[in-house]
């Protein structure tokens, strides 16, 4: 796509599609090892125009960080509001939460540009803003969910292991291996097929 044919395109909807290109790559390659280069032809459109509308990579890193974080509590207060509206047991709202996260994997870049955010507590801007938005998940769960701190470490721990996963691209190997298999399958259980089903569409 040319920038010619992309400035026809309503700035909010080519602002996203460059987000959501990013946080493709962003997550598979992380900070380092992504360019705006890569970015902008994931994106369809060149790359000084991606530098013209974020300035540079690191304000590009960061924007996809708050897009991924804004999707995710969106979707925990969304599923929270709904499992209070419904009157539903304390007891369901741990997988309901479980289930609405894994199915955040359908928007492909946003559970691993987390994990990669979440790794750079050293990076004096992407760190602080990665640790003010891990902490607001921890405090949406405690505050309106309504969960201990102890239920709060294993759901995120839970979460994270679920990212290292992907990250690991170990779905590649069910079926495969058989530690592997019996790993993705406890681990995901009924989203499985639909991670496998992801992981088909992107090496197709």
């Amino acid at each position: 796509m040319s920038d010619k044919i992309s400035d026809r395109i309503p700035s909010g909807e080519r602002r996203e599609q460059i987000l959501a290109a990013a946080s493709l790559v962003f997550g598979e390659r992380g900070y380092f090892g992504a360019t705006t280069d890569q970015i902008a032809k994931a994106a369809g459109i060149s790359q000084p125009y991606v530098v013209r509308m974020f300035g540079s990579k690191e304000n590009l890193f960061v924007e996809v960080l708050a897009r991924a974080l804004g999707k995710l509590l969106v979707t925990f207060e969304e599923t929270i509001e709904r499992w209070k509206a419904d009157g539903a047991p304390e007891d369901q709202i741990t997988r309901l939460l479980g289930t609405a996260y894994v199915n955040l994997i359908e928007d492909r870049g946003i559970l691993l540009s987390l994990m990669q955010a979440f790794s750079m507590g050293h990076d004096p801007v992407i760190g602080e803003k990665a640790r003010d938005g891990f902490i607001t998940i921890y405090r949406v769960l405690r505050d309106e969910a309504g969960f201990e701190p102890e239920q709060v470490r294993s759901f995120l721990a839970e979460g994270m292991l679920l990212n290292t996963l992907l990250g690991l691209r170990l779905p590649e190997k069910y079926g495969l291996d058989e530690a592997a298999t019996e790993l993705l399958e406890c681990s995901f259980q009924t989203k499985l097929q639909m991670v496998l089903d992801l992981v088909g569409e992107k090496s197709a």
